[in-house]
């Protein structure tokens, strides 16, 4: 998430975020949040993103002001996503969405999306049903999150009739045990975990804080937060992303369009040769920038 000073540029056209915060405006629905506003060296207003908890609060605001939550809370050990990179992605699937109908998005419960780990956060869901009013499936293999997420869902009436969460009960199983015998779906999205390891987490947590400015003494308190299995798996994003494409082929007739994101883009061109080996019908890369950070959409269908 990109400090006030930094209007964030590059954003999908239908982006909400396409401006500054507008701390005025958070502050009436989260009050909570005034206690950590501040101002940086150009006088705006701004928080300090290296603190967990006013980071939780901004998000919980935004959610509230802008996509039509009334209730939003979660573990602070949970990963508290940027929502203007998360909102990118449910905009670019929806002009994936747009090609098969006409050139015009599909909205409504007609369509029918599988968002795969919802997280304790639901923030997928959260912004393709108030944005398009798309139907969801979420999987999840923590219990925690799996709890949370319900929990959020459950405490807001328009979430309530559009998500379903379903728990995973094999961590080596992505699409297994999720999708129905006779079940299909427009699209499946995924923000698989990054990292390979705990060691490869705390480092980037240090490296985060240092260019934040903060002194890192000892083992650093992520301003990311994150469960082991939203952080990170056994041989990271790559070693997931090839499962995922190994079993999307056993469902390739319950989905028109699977979807990941890829944060390493060195992860692109072997992964494109395991689609290519998978007989894949066409494969997509589709890049997003947020400010300085790049990262990309890889779609195939069968």
């Amino acid at each position: 998430m990109k400090d006030a000073k930094q209007t964030q540029k590059r954003l999908h056209e239908r982006n909400k975020h396409q401006n500054l915060y507008n701390f005025d405006q958070l502050k009436l629905v989260v009050p909570e949040l005034e206690a950590f506003i501040q101002k940086n060296p150009s006088g705006m207003d701004t928080i300090d993103f290296a603190l967990p908890e006013a980071v939780v609060l901004l998000n919980k605001a935004i959610l509230m002001k802008d996509y039509k939550m009334t209730f939003w809370e979660m573990p602070k050990t949970n990963l508290c996503p940027p929502i203007p990179g998360r909102a990118d992605y449910i905009h670019y699937i929806a002009d994936l969405l747009a090609e098969g109908n006409g050139g015009k998005i599909p909205t409504g419960k007609g369509v029918k999306v599988l968002d795969l780990g919802i997280g304790a956060n639901v923030i997928y869901p959260i912004i393709g049903v108030a944005e398009y009013g798309w139907e969801f499936v979420g999987s999840e293999v923590d219990v925690v999150s799996l709890k949370t997420a319900k929990h959020i869902v459950d405490n807001n009436p328009h979430l309530k009739n559009a998500v379903t969460i379903r728990s995973q009960p094999n961590k080596r199983n992505i699409l297994k045990n999720i999708i129905g015998e006779k079940e299909y779906f427009d699209v499946v999205i995924c923000n698989p975990p990054f990292f390979s390891s705990r060691e490869e987490v705390l480092a980037k947590t240090t490296q985060k804080l240092k260019n934040l400015g903060k002194e890192v003494v000892g083992k650093p308190v992520q301003n990311f937060s994150g469960q082991n299995n939203e952080l990170w798996c056994i041989g990271g994003e790559k070693a997931f992303i090839t499962n995922y494409i190994y079993e999307s082929k056993h469902f390739k007739r319950q989905a028109v369009w699977f979807t990941t994101l890829v944060s390493n883009k060195n992860n692109l061109k072997p992964l494109q040769a395991l689609l290519k080996r998978s007989e894949a019908a066409e494969v997509r890369i589709i890049q997003m920038e947020q400010g300085n950070k790049i990262s990309r959409i890889l779609a195939w269908r069968f």
